[in-house]
């Protein structure tokens, strides 16, 4: 076959259980593949692909499945799933290493071992479910770091043309949360260059929040174990570190992203806002301002642990931009039901449009 595993979804087999897409997301929702292949190298993940193509097959990689929202219908086709392995260094000087990481590594494994090296730069991403090919689809970032400010290239699969290659950073149109691959399904990463700087400490602490939980200024540095060991601590706290036991942590992470609004928009928002208070906001690109989702949801009447249909979906106990699944019975349009009554909510009250985080395969707002 060319790849590790290959399960056709048919009725009445024991195999059905592992064609069912809910055992590969955080969520544990989604319908039945027609067929999971699984990957565990890049030459598999290539040839898992490619095949699936020639079939004229529908085609859904998915790796960690952390940043994916699965209808209940599932997926008609192809599902690869990506399960290769490991990292090397590819390139030192005296003050950096770059590393090539593949695609399928867990996330947070990578971290780990970046901070017991001495090699800075993806402390503060710390504790983020998934695998690491996602991080520049989505631009992942998290604590004032994100991917793209360490990333120096990308391996791919071009479906388009068939070949394999290299994108280099420039060309990989990072922003807020995006990127070139974020929106297209041409290309399938391979592996992830990563130049990180060969140091004992963080990169300076930019967000505010962790600056208070280190009992540092902003701006500071501090050890890469205590940077990251502060920043798992928040994430848990807010029910973002995965954990089997607990439904909170059963999500997409943020479903919502936070809004960049330009000045009109934002002054606009400060007025609806009136005696709720001054929006929590940042400042963006180009006079721009990024403004917090979950005080939007929070004072639309969104609080923490607001229950969806029947109360199988919910805001999580912890945290308002994680939408849950905590019955173990739920379909994703309880979740995806719940997550447009909060988009609703949030138009009606502010004049501002939230968007999803997650990949939304099969389903939709």
């Amino acid at each position: 076959m060319g790849v590790a595993e290959v399960l056709q979804s048919t009725s009445g087999t024991q195999r059905d259980a592992e064609c069912h897409l809910s055992r590969y997301t955080t969520l544990r929702l989604g319908g039945w593949a027609t067929r999971v292949v699984t990957a565990t190298s890049a030459d598999d993940l290539v040839r898992g692909v490619r095949e699936a193509g020639e079939r004229g097959e529908q085609i859904l990689v998915l790796a960690g499945g952390s940043n994916v929202v699965i209808g209940d219908a599932g997926f008609p086709g192809t599902v690869v799933l990506v399960r290769s392995r490991g990292l090397q260094v590819v390139e030192t000087d005296n003050d950096t290493v770059t590393v090539r990481v593949e695609a399928g590594e867990p996330w947070d494994d990578l971290v780990a071992h970046t901070v017991a090296n001495g090699w800075s730069g993806l402390e503060c991403l710390s504790g983020i479910p998934g695998s690491t090919g996602a991080t520049p689809i989505q631009n992942v970032g998290a604590y004032g770091q994100d991917v793209a400010e360490t990333i120096t290239g990308v391996q791919v699969y071009d479906r388009v043309a068939g070949t394999t290659g290299r994108i280099e950073a420039r060309d990989c149109g990072f922003s807020y949360r995006s990127s070139i691959f974020r929106y297209s399904d041409r290309w399938v990463v391979l592996s992830v260059d990563f130049r990180l700087a060969r140091s004992p400490l963080s990169g300076p602490v930019r967000y505010a929040e962790l600056a208070r939980a280190l009992d540092v200024a902003v701006g500071d540095r501090v050890p890469l174990a205590k940077a990251r060991a502060a920043v798992l601590r928040l994430r848990a706290g807010k029910g973002m570190v995965l954990d089997p036991n607990d439904p909170d942590t059963w999500s997409v992470g943020s479903f919502f992203t936070n809004p960049v609004l330009d000045q009109a928009d934002y002054e606009r928002l400060r007025e609806r806002a009136g005696e709720l208070g001054e929006p929590p906001s940042w400042p963006g690109a180009d006079g721009t301002v990024k403004v917090s989702a979950a005080w939007l949801i929070d004072k639309a009447g969104f609080g923490k642990g607001h229950p969806g249909p029947e109360g199988v979906v919910t805001i999580s106990t912890k945290h308002t931009l994680a939408l849950t699944h905590r019955s173990g019975t739920a379909r994703t349009e309880d979740l995806v039901g719940l997550a447009r009554e909060i988009r609703h909510g949030v138009q009606a009250r502010f004049d501002v449009t939230l968007h999803p985080e997650p990949v939304l395969i099969n389903c939709a707002l």
